[in-house]
């Protein structure tokens, strides 16, 4: 019987270490495919530093440029026409364009407070004769209901057409 143990000890010991070897290299894989994965995450990063920082700049621009206001072309011609010191072509020969553009800009802040003003007021007479339309609303409301209540004929011409 001892034999028979000799014999199979060493054919245990070689599957222990063949289930070694097996692990090792299993491991050696595992570490290889980390590895790789590790190094395709340092390129993304690498190529989101380049590229983000532009598209975050094209976006912001694209933005910005969205919210800005539109600006009359009599605005852009003065802006033009600023390159010399003095504009002999404007309203007021003489006087310097810088002037010039003051004024109209004054004269265009006046009519645009002008506005705000009679918008504010619109707004303002609006609220403030909104309960009598609401109760006005609810009254007729209710005369209406009232006639749906009520058994009298109405004639098929006045009846609403019920959906579903």
């Amino acid at each position: 019987m001892s034999t028979r143990t000799q014999n199979q000890n060493p054919i245990q010991s070689d599957d222990v270490s063949k289930l070694q070897e097996e692990d090792e290299d299993y491991e050696e894989e595992e570490v290889l495919k980390l590895e790789e994965e590790v190094e395709q995450i340092a390129q993304k990063i690498l190529e989101y530093r380049t590229t983000l920082p532009d598209q975050l700049n094209s976006t912001l621009a694209s933005l910005l440029s969205s919210q800005r206001p539109i600006i009359p072309p009599n605005r852009l011609s003065e802006n033009e026409s600023e390159s010399g010191p003095e504009s002999d072509a404007g309203p007021n020969p003489g006087v310097p364009v810088e002037s010039n553009r003051m004024a109209s800009l004054v004269g265009e802040d006046q009519e645009e407070a002008e506005k705000i003003r009679l918008l504010k007021q619109k707004i303002s007479s609006n609220a403030s004769t909104m309960p009598i339309v609401l109760k006005r609303m609810k009254d007729y409301m209710a005369r209406i209901d009232k006639l749906e209540a009520s058994n009298g004929i109405i004639h098929p011409a006045f009846k609403r057409k019920r959906t579903s």
